[in-house]
């Protein structure tokens, strides 16, 4: 994993090797640091990704939630084919393609949509 803060309002996450129970624990951390600053967006790039697991699909989908909630926008960029074939199947793909419903004050139509691009 490496991160790129050269755009403090699109901070861009590379993300290879394999995704999984043992070594998603860093990239979750790295997630929750970058939301703390309330950024427009975090980017999670995915082009040397060999292998993903549930832990770390979940940790695609706890950073669009929490994206979600700080008001920025979570975006997949180089998805590999495998990736979006799973993102496909369990709905995260949908799930990452809108906001949250409103569920109080400060959230609604005014927050930035999440978009997933493959």
């Amino acid at each position: 994993m490496s991160v790129d803060r050269s755009d403090p309002d699109v901070p861009l996450i590379r993300v290879g090797g394999e995704l999984a129970y043992a070594t998603s624990a860093p990239l979750q951390t790295e997630v929750d640091r970058i939301l703390a600053d309330a950024p427009r967006a975090i980017v999670l790039d995915f082009a040397d990704l060999v292998f993903i697991d549930s832990t770390g699909l979940a940790v695609i989908v706890h950073a669009w939630r929490e994206g979600q909630a700080v008001g920025a926008a979570l975006r997949l960029r180089a998805v590999p084919r495998f990736l979006a074939t799973i993102l496909d199947i369990t709905g995260v793909a949908t799930l990452i393609g809108r906001p949250l419903p409103s569920t109080g004050p400060g959230v609604g139509p005014d927050a930035e949509a999440s978009a997933a691009t493959a």
